[in-house]
């Protein structure tokens, strides 16, 4: 019998190492895919001179990246869950790849735009499936550590697109500098893909295929499609169709009620709505839909103020916004280590310190630092990247905490889409009252009104996470009171 024992430790150990390095190829995806939608932007000048690109042109480049990413991220997850995560991920991430090197040979801009909608696309068919597979792999603290480094993978990824993309171009020069910016996705996606044939688990068989609910599909993504299509027109500076918000209320309804009649009747409905009956994934879908509004925001408005504003290179903005991305990866790594022990708490925590951050931002930006606001902005910036560390993956470890992880695919799929709509509602939000305010005053004023778009958007997210923990208090005391 004890011979048996070093057999089973090795075994378990082997196991163990193997989660680890699959968790290693999905943060580099996820780096990949959250990379793409802020590292374009700085690109855009040397985009326009190489390809002598209109401006509507330019603003697909970036919106129609975010648009077409959005739309299939729930069907993408329910497609992981069904037909298996590990072979979606490996298709999605060639596909990712391959739409990378189109986008880098575009020869023209319709070319560039098509390529940039198809890795989007590609993008949000991939991230569900490396949520999918850590909700898969890990369980109790493990899933805490493996969501906090994925928490810094996204905060690092957003806060130095800009100062990769400006390295790149400076390097590569204006001209074709825009090209590297795509083409330095082929060497890792390449080595990604291989690994991954060797190290991602074998997808097992189901005892029964399910249907996709095509028309749960088409009413989910002719709805958000009604929705984020406005929002981007408006982020861009075109005319907003806003009448289609209308069209989108309709159809996110029809498809309400076709999941209950499709469920009701024993098939397989593409969203189980049961899952926001859960409190933990509810509260906590809408608390990261708030933040991401103010999160993502907060990189429009101060990229835009330090470049135009003040005149820095792209290369020095991204230096300056750098604090916030050292901030949120140390908090982030940190934070999924002991969010097993605080739970929300540790979100009302992080919500407070970045609140507190972009107040102190905002205050001192109001005294006209001039060409110092990189310097004078630095330690606010480190605190609220450090808050946003112990928001985003210790929010998603909770939100997931009880899921079940056969469905872990679909419910992170929901949650990313509502991400992406906040991403959306807070850039357009904040573009609007910030370009709106600059038309009859100054960059100082504007960016105080931007960053004030921010600012709501986290306290709102922070109400809500106080209303979930009186609301838990709340139930305890009501079962203990005889």
């Amino acid at each position: 019998m004890n011979s048996t024992r070093p057999v089973a430790k090795t075994a378990a150990g082997q196991e163990s190492a193997r989660r680890w390095r699959v968790l290693a190829i999905c943060l580099v995806a996820g780096f990949m895919t959250l990379l793409d939608v802020s590292i374009v932007n700085v690109a855009l000048p040397s985009i326009q001179q190489g390809l002598d690109a209109p401006a509507a042109a330019l603003s697909w480049v970036v919106s129609g990246y975010a648009l077409t990413f959005g739309l299939v991220l729930v069907p993408a997850g329910r497609l992981g869950d069904d037909r298996g995560r590990s072979r979606m991920f490996l298709l999605a991430l060639a596909a990712f790849t391959l739409a990378s090197a189109l986008a880098g040979f575009a020869l023209t801009p319709l070319w560039l735009v098509i390529a940039r909608l198809l890795q989007g696309v590609a993008g949000g068919l991939l991230n569900p499936q490396v949520l999918g597979l850590m909700q898969q792999l890990f369980h109790g603290r493990e899933r805490g550590k493996a969501f906090g480094l994925f928490g810094a993978v996204v905060g690092i990824s957003t806060a130095i697109g800009p100062l990769l993309g400006g390295l790149i171009i400076q390097l590569a020069g204006q001209e074709h500098g825009w090209r590297w910016v795509f083409f330095v996705n082929l060497p890792i996606g390449i080595a990604a893909v291989l690994y991954g044939l060797r190290v991602l688990p074998r997808d097992g068989a189901r005892e029964q295929s399910r249907s996709l609910d095509l028309v749960g599909v088409l009413l989910l993504g002719g709805g958000l499609l009604c929705l984020l299509l406005p929002l981007v027109e408006q982020e861009s500076g075109h005319g907003a169709p806003w009448f289609l918000l209308i069209v989108a209320a309709v159809l996110l309804a029809l498809f309400v009620a076709w999941e209950y009649w499709y469920r009701a009747r024993g098939r397989a409905p593409l969203v189980n709505l049961r899952l926001l009956k859960i409190r933990s994934y509810s509260f906590g879908a809408t608390l990261g839909l708030l933040y991401f509004a103010g999160f993502t925001s907060i990189f429009f408005v101060l990229a835009v103020y330090f470049q135009r504003g003040l005149g820095y290179s792209a290369l020095q903005a991204g230096l300056a916004l750098t604090p916030f991305a050292v901030g949120s990866a140390v908090a982030s790594a940190v934070g999924g280590r002991i969010v097993h022990r605080m739970g929300r708490r540790l979100v009302i925590i992080g919500l407070a310190a970045a609140l507190l951050g972009l107040l102190a931002t905002d205050l001192l930006l109001a005294t006209h630092p001039g060409e110092a606001a990189g310097m004078v902005t630095a330690l606010p910036l480190l605190i609220a990247g450090t808050g946003s560390g112990l928001v985003i993956s210790p929010n998603q470890t909770v939100t997931l905490s009880e899921i079940d992880a056969a469905h872990g695919g679909t419910a992170a799929g929901v949650q990313q889409t509502g991400q992406r709509i906040g991403s959306a509602v807070g850039t357009a939000a904040a573009s609007g009252l910030f370009f709106g305010t600059l038309t009859t005053s100054g960059f100082d004023t504007a960016i105080s009104d931007g960053l004030i778009v921010s600012v709501g958007f986290v306290t709102a997210a922070l109400v809500v996470a106080l209303a979930e923990v009186l609301l838990a208090r709340r139930t305890v005391s009501a079962a203990e009171d005889p």
